[in-house]
């Protein structure tokens, strides 16, 4: 079950997968169709670099009245949105579509659907109810093998259709892929405007296809490097008060901010540990650099390195046992791990060139990080042990990766070189760990230091 309570944009939402038969009284439901047997599996194989996308057919969703078929036709285009930035599934344009809307609500013509090269098809229904709730339901069809894969029923406020449009393109990703999806998510970042001597700095967030867009701060303090919480719909960034760094919690449910304390010394913001009960941080005391870690419950602060070197940017594994951080401590900034007491430190990365930012996926496997090599700047991947190196990108200025939580996808922003008024541009992309599929992700005004979010709870 998944409850969801954040004001102001997303109203309380309980998620209950049942038959469809056992369909109860509750603020929303979802409601799951039994899938027939298949003849043969329909699968994406997301394992190798290059994928041919997989064509989809996304219907618009069926309505009894002309409000209903609204709201259908807007959930489907954002599922069909979805799927295709995911570069995985290639939606079919509906003109080509054969079988017409009427029929295609009693039952696929699958010979229809394979004359267009459809793969996969995704059918659907929306109704508002008597109480007021609005009912999505959708299926997804396996079009050669003539079967129903999954299907579901989602029972929610009117205003919560988009959110429900990303849980259903979550869903079907999660069955033709054999992973989670990501879609249900969303990003914070820094939004940037103004002249490049006066830049005006805010915290934002968006839906991870860039919807909802809100400014959360007003510009009147220097904002910086926002980090989600693994656990909370909950922020942690640094804002500069008066010339003092500050690190601020912000709760998006209610819209509360927390000061954490006021660190003159702090040279790089905080990033939550995995159980969301601590943040791990940079702070120069006494001209000496080292990473912390506070306890957010007592407000404790201990002390993790212990070198006269530059010590930063540190990121916890998913398991909470290791941090991974940058150093200058062999003469040159490289990537190392410690234990999560600050025991153990071990380099592992040797190659030419400075790396800086690293961040461990959700799922174990990588660590990501900033490469600056012969005069550009790369977002790359390795295995914790600093093998199995790979460049993504490069460009003049990319930094700043942060992972989905599936572990698959990364954002991060890329600035270009300043033109002959001297202006330059920020914006943030979206990447396949694979190196494919690279996207730009629009937004208002120039973005950078991007955070996506957990799956919304």
């Amino acid at each position: 079950m998944r409850n969801i309570d954040i004001r102001s944009s997303i109203p309380r939402f309980s998620v209950l997968r049942c038959v469809l038969a056992a369909v109860v009284a509750a603020p929303v439901l979802a409601v799951g169709f039994i899938a027939a047997p298949v003849r043969a599996e329909l699968v994406v194989d997301i394992t190798r670099g290059f994928v041919e996308p997989l064509p989809i057919a996304v219907t618009d969703f069926a309505g009894n009245t002309a409000e209903e078929v609204r709201v259908g036709k807007d959930v489907a285009g954002v599922i069909a949105g979805d799927l295709e930035r995911s570069g995985l599934f290639r939606p079919i344009e509906p003109g080509a579509f054969i079988q017409d809307p009427a029929t295609l609500r009693i039952a696929p013509k699958f010979g229809d659907w394979r004359l267009i090269n459809a793969q996969a098809l995704i059918t659907g229904a929306a109704q508002f109810q008597a109480d007021g709730r609005l009912r999505v339901e959708f299926r997804l069809w396996d079009v050669y093998a003539e079967s129903q894969m999954t299907g579901l029923a989602y029972f929610t406020t009117p205003s919560n259709w988009r959110r429900v449009a990303h849980i259903i393109a979550d869903a079907i990703y999660k069955r033709l892929t054999g992973e989670d999806g990501y879609f249900d998510t969303r990003i914070v970042y820094i939004a940037e405007s103004g002249p490049q001597n006066r830049r005006v700095k805010r915290l934002a967030i968006m839906d991870q296809d860039g919807a909802n867009h809100r400014f959360l701060t007003d510009g009147g303090a220097l904002v910086l490097t926002p980090r989600f919480s693994p656990t909370t719909q909950e922020i942690t960034y640094l804002s500069y008060v008066s010339k003092v760094p500050r690190v601020y919690l912000f709760n998006l449910t209610t819209g509360q901010q927390e000061v954490l304390g006021d660190f003159p010394g702090m040279t790089f913001a905080p990033r939550f540990s995995p159980d969301g009960n601590k943040v791990i941080m940079s702070l120069a005391r006494q001209g000496n650099t080292e990473i912390y870690e506070m306890d957010l419950r007592t407000r404790q602060i201990t002390r993790l390195t212990n070198h006269p070197a530059i010590d930063t940017s540190p990121s916890y594994s998913p398991d909470g046992r290791e941090i991974v951080f940058n150093s200058d401590r062999g003469g040159t900034q490289q990537l190392y791990v410690m234990s999560a007491d600050g025991s153990n430190v071990h380099r592992i990365t040797f190659s030419a060139g400075r790396y800086a930012t690293p961040v461990w996926s959700p799922r174990g496997d990588l660590i990501a990080f900033t490469r600056i090599h012969a005069g550009e700047f790369y977002i790359g991947v390795m295995r914790p042990d600093g093998t199995g190196e790979r460049m993504l990108t490069k460009g003049f200025l990319v930094e700043g990766p942060t992972w989905a939580p599936n572990g698959r996808v990364l954002a991060f922003y890329r600035q270009t070189p300043a033109d002959e008024r001297g202006k330059v541009s920020s914006k943030i992309y979206t990447i396949d760990l694979t190196g494919f599929n690279e996207r730009e992700l629009v937004t208002p005004v120039d973005g950078s230091d991007p955070a996506w979010s957990p799956l919304i709870p």
